[in-house]
C-alpha cells in the first residue's frame, strides 16, 4: 500500500468514526436514514455536476446500473445499522459491524478478484481482526446476553459491507466511475428506495428533523467525504489492502465510546488498540 492510499484511508477512518459517533446519539429512525441520504444528495450536487460536465464523464445504462446496485446494498446497511444502535452500544456494534465486513471482503477480494496480498500484508489482516475480536468482546458470552438484537444487526450489518465494498471497487476501478459520482449516485439512489417509507411515516420524518436537525446536517457531510476518500484510494489499491486499513475507525470509534458515550472498559481496547496499529502499519508496508 503506498503512503498517499494510507493518508486518504486515515482521513476517512476519522472522518467515519465521527459520524457513527453522531449518528449514535441520534438513533435514528429509517427515516433519518432518508434525511440523511436526500441532504447528502443535495449538498454533493452542485460538485458532481460541475465534475460531470468538466470531466464530458459518460452516464450510461452500466454506469446507472453500478449506482443502483450500491444504492441498494447502502441502504440495508444504514438502515441495519442504525437499528444496531438503537438496540446496542456504539463501542459494541461498531466494531462487530466495521470488524466482521473488511473479514470477509478481503477473503472475497482474494477469491474471487484474484488479489494476492503479501503475507505481511496479510499478518496486518490478523492483526486487525484479531484487535476488534478483542474490542468486541466474548462472542460466546453475548449470545446469551440482552444484547443479541444488537450482535445480530451488527454482525448482518458487517455482510452488507463486504458486498458494497467489492461492488464499489468494481465501479470505480474496473468501470472507472468518477467516486464523488458514484457516491452521490447512489445516495440519490438510497434517498429515492426509502422515499415511499419516508412517506408513508411522515410524521416520524418531521420529528427526526426537528429533533435531529444537526446530526443529520453534519452526517449527511461526513459520509459522502469519507466514503469518496475510500473509493479514490480503491482506484489504485487492491480492496484486501484498503478495507482492513479503514478498520483504524473502529479504534477511533470505541475510543469516542469510551470517553464521550461513558461506555468504558479502557485496559482491554488499548491492548486492541495496539494490535490494530500495528497491523495498518504491516499493511503499509505490504
Amino acid at each position: 500500500m503506498t503512503i498517499g492510499a494510507l493518508i486518504l484511508i486515515l482521513a476517512a477512518a476519522v472522518i467515519h468514526a465521527t459520524w457513527n459517533l453522531l449518528n449514535k446519539q441520534a438513533s435514528g429512525h429509517p427515516t433519518f436514514t432518508w434525511l440523511v441520504a436526500v441532504l447528502s444528495a443535495a449538498f454533493y450536487a452542485p460538485a458532481t455536476i460541475t465534475i460531470i460536465e468538466i470531466w464530458q464523464l459518460k452516464i450510461g445504462s452500466v454506469e446507472v446500473g453500478m449506482m443502483a446496485g450500491s444504492a441498494a446494498l447502502h441502504t440495508a446497511y444504514f438502515v441495519l445499522l442504525n437499528q444496531g444502535y438503537r438496540a446496542g452500544d456504539l463501542s459494541l456494534v461498531y466494531p462487530l459491524a466495521r470488524g466482521s465486513g473488511p473479514l470477509l471482503s478481503s477473503i472475497a477480494a482474494i477469491i474471487f478478484l484474484g488479489e494476492r496480498p503479501s503475507l505481511i500484508a496479510m499478518a496486518g489482516v490478523l492483526l486487525i481482526i484479531g484487535g476488534v475480536l478483542v474490542l468486541a468482546g466474548n462472542l460466546s458470552q453475548l449470545r446469551h446476553s440482552d444484547n443479541r438484537s444488537a450482535v445480530g444487526y451488527a454482525l448482518t450489518t458487517g455482510l452488507f459491507i463486504a458486498a458494497y465494498t467489492l461492488w464499489d471497487k468494481q465501479a470505480v476501478s474496473r468501470f472507472a466511475i468518477a467516486p464523488i459520482v458514484m457516491d452521490w449516485g447512489a445516495n440519490v439512489g438510497r434517498a429515492a428506495l426509502l422515499t415511499p417509507y419516508a412517506l408513508k411515516f411522515s410524521d416520524q420524518a418531521v420529528n427526526e428533523w426537528r429533533k435531529h436537525k444537526f446530526e443529520a446536517i453534519a452526517i449527511a457531510i461526513l459520509i459522502p467525504l469519507s466514503y469518496i476518500l475510500v473509493l479514490t484510494a480503491m482506484q489504485f489499491t487492491p480492496v484486501s489492502y484498503v478495507a482492513p486499513a479503514r478498520e483504524i475507525s473502529i479504534l477511533i470509534g470505541t475510543a469516542m465510546g469510551a470517553r464521550l458515550l461513558a461506555e468504558g472498559d479502557a485496559p482491554r481496547r488499548l491492548g486492541a488498540a495496539c494490535a490494530m496499529v500495528l497491523g495498518v502499519v504491516a499493511l503499509a508496508i505490504g
